[in-house]
């Protein structure tokens, strides 16, 4: 799943950048880039966050939206490789089929407190797509779609609030109403970096 649970939060401050990757504790003073806004290990806290070459720049902008959607990189290629069939900007095509993830959908609408929680929740069977299960995380929804999650699985304090492509139905079921588009994507990430990574 891209990275281990313990090494999350030192992947954001190796970055430098938050990626929101642990859910509702990224929100909170206990974050540990909040706490630590400095490259991790021994001499973290003496020294500046790196300065990349122009490969090593491309290379970490990959790397924060990968891990950003905690995913491997075999999974990051795949999703590239299919924006790159359609026609249009390559890199908001890319991001906009890693929003339409089930498993970042189950996050987005606040069914889940993290993207490893509705990934878990998504591939134990607690997640229905217009009334048929589907166990697959990296599944697409589309427009249309209606997503449902078992009653007793659902957080009640939603971390954030759903974004404008995602309509709220009830406690826990939503609905797709429009394809999500790049200003939906609130992330610094500069994609046309990721394109041009796996252009060279």
């Amino acid at each position: 799943m891209g990275i281990s649970a313990e090494k999350v939060c030192r992947t954001c401050r190796r970055l430098g950048m938050k990626l929101y990757i642990k859910g509702e504790k990224c929100y909170t003073e206990k974050c540990p880039f909040e706490k630590r806004p400095f490259p991790p290990g021994q001499h973290g806290r003496t020294r500046r966050f790196f300065r990349f070459s122009d490969y090593g720049v491309r290379l970490a902008e990959k790397q924060k939206l990968k891990n950003h959607y905690f995913m491997r990189e075999d999974q990051f290629r795949r999703f590239f490789d299919m924006a790159l069939k359609w026609k249009g900007n390559t890199g908001s095509k890319f991001i906009e089929l890693l929003e339409r993830r089930l498993d970042n959908v189950v996050m987005k609408s606040g069914f889940a407190s993290s993207l490893r929680q509705a990934r878990q929740l998504v591939s134990h069977g607690h997640v229905k797509v217009n009334d048929q299960k589907v166990d697959i995380p990296s599944y697409i929804v589309d427009v249309g779609d209606i997503i449902r999650v078992e009653r007793e699985f659902v957080d009640d304090s939603p971390v954030t609030k759903a974004p404008s492509w995602i309509e709220l139905i009830d406690k826990n079921t939503a609905k797709i109403v429009r394809l999500p588009e790049r200003k939906d994507f609130d992330l610094k990430i500069d994609e046309n970096l990721i394109v041009e990574f796996y252009s060279r």
